[in-house]
């Protein structure tokens, strides 16, 4: 979503600058993408489309009759420009009234602007009404984007996202079923023309069962008798459809109903999948919160083994309920949670975890319900490493056979209390000293991993080896705080 234009009647509503449209058609659809100067007599080789040309008629002949105006505005309309400001001083008194009527006749807007503003002035209006149209589109995507968060987790997500979609559109939001049916509805009745039309929109973009999923377009849009209709297969593959239908089209709508979408993927995918449902989650809430062990909640949420995944998005925003069912939904799980500026997401073993663009993802082993908080671990220190590394994706590795297996778990944990003993009342410099340890005693990558500065690292380090009484350098006594590092 990006707001790239301001209606001309903003810009001529400017007091400051005294424009007045002298010439051509009217109306809130005349829009400005930028202000250009030009005293070319044919300015068509230098203009994109859609400016507002700007001119003191320098170009302009001394007897310049209607043939010279008439092929002046032509091609400026050929070109696509949107509008013509022609400066009133210092080359000419009044608007040429040949160009007025040239204008009228090729249905080009003609602004006069007087002698007191400049042409740079016209210039910043159009960017300042364009900043401000943009401001004000993302404050109003911002505040659907929470509405729509907070109507999922109501006791009656569906019907709620509807309701808050339809509102924010100012028209209709329909979700249909596997079979074409309409399963929920909201918002004013667009009429039976649209109703129909929607539905075969609708067709579309759904799967027939008969063909690979990505066969179809992920949506589809039309116009039927002034009012907009778009569609939205539902990335859940099981055959949903979000259908909406509003008399008028903003840029943020796009994107509001996108969020929307991937809402009612995870919603219908919950409600309609053989496991993993709501109803399993609840059950499966409720007995964790009365003591029962993971073990025996795990079958609810629809599978034994599990992985783990961290997920921290790419530059310093928090992630927000609405990235992290994005997350989700592309990680193929409902299982979300955000803590801090990481999302936590629980994946079945099944699922290949596969990279996300705009993450830095983390991946555990696949691991039974009593490993989960070993896996979460996992997770995380995968997730630092990636980071420290600018690798999207790393999952931490199952390996057959390690040096912790030939050494006895009770002796192998006795050796690391006896060597870590020193540090291990400070959790700070256990984690450097690991994090240090693991990226092959880089500073910085260190520093990038653990959030702090690289100078904090060598002064942990530094006294890690003092407590430890202990070279650091020498690559034996690096295996052996490693092996205990990884044995803790």
């Amino acid at each position: 979503m990006c707001i790239r234009v301001c209606p001309l009647d903003a810009l001529l509503a400017r007091a400051d600058l005294g424009l007045r449209r002298i010439a051509g058609p009217e109306g809130p659809d005349i829009a400005v993408h930028w202000a250009h100067t030009s005293e070319m007599a044919d300015p068509y080789p230098y203009l994109l489309g859609g400016e507002l040309l700007l001119s003191a008629g320098v170009h302009i002949p001394e007897g310049a009759g209607p043939g010279y105006f008439d092929a002046y505005v032509s091609r400026i309309v050929a070109a696509g420009g949107t509008a013509l400001g022609f400066g009133v001083a210092p080359v000419h008194d009044t608007v040429p009234g040949a160009l007025v009527e040239a204008c009228e006749m090729h249905g080009l807007p003609l602004v006069e602007v007087p002698p007191r503003t400049t042409f740079s002035a016209v210039a910043r209006a159009v960017w300042q009404l364009m900043a401000q149209a943009r401001t004000a589109e993302l404050r109003r995507v911002t505040e659907a984007q929470q509405s729509l968060a907070t109507a999922a987790a109501r006791p009656d997500p569906v019907p709620s996202v509807l309701q808050q979609l339809a509102r924010r559109l100012g028209g209709r939001a329909v979700l249909y079923g596997p079979e074409g049916t309409e399963i929920a509805g909201a918002g004013a009745d667009q009429g039976e023309e649209a109703r129909t039309a929607l539905m075969k929109l609708a067709e579309v973009v759904r799967p027939s069962g008969q063909e690979p999923s990505d066969a179809r377009p992920a949506s589809a849009s039309d116009t039927v008798g002034g009012v907009r209709l778009v569609a939205h297969a539902l990335g859940n593959g099981e055959g949903f459809v979000l259908g909406t239908a509003a008399p008028q089209r903003d840029a943020g709508d796009h994107t509001i109903a996108s969020v929307a979408a991937v809402m009612l993927s995870l919603l219908t995918g919950a409600r309609h999948s053989g496991s993993g449902s709501v109803a399993g989650r609840s059950s499966a809430l409720v007995r964790l919160l009365l003591g029962a062990p993971p073990a025996e909640v795990a079958p609810l949420l629809g599978g034994g083994r599990w992985r783990v995944v961290h997920g921290r998005p790419d530059g310093r925003a928090a992630p927000d309920p609405v990235a992290a069912s994005a997350l989700g939904a592309a990680l193929g799980s409902t299982l979300v949670d955000v803590a801090g500026d990481v999302v936590r997401v629980l994946v079945p073993d099944g699922r290949t975890v596969e990279r996300v663009p705009g993450w830095t993802l983390g991946a555990s082993a696949a691991a039974d319900p009593g490993d989960w908080p070993a896996a979460d671990t996992q997770a995380a220190r995968a997730l630092a490493r990636a980071r420290a590394t600018r690798t999207p994706l790393l999952c931490h590795g199952d390996r057959p056979t390690t040096l912790t297996d030939l050494v006895p778990a009770a002796e192998a944990d006795a050796h690391a209390r006896a060597l870590l003993a020193p540090i291990e009342q400070t959790p700070a410099l256990v984690d450097t000293l690991r994090t240090w340890l693991s990226l092959h005693g880089s500073w910085d990558r260190t520093a990038v991993a653990l959030d702090v500065h690289r100078n904090t690292v060598r002064q942990r380090i530094a006294r890690c080896a003092t407590l430890l009484d202990a070279d650091l350098d020498d690559p034996d006594v690096r295996m052996e705080l490693w092996f205990a590092l990884r044995t803790r």
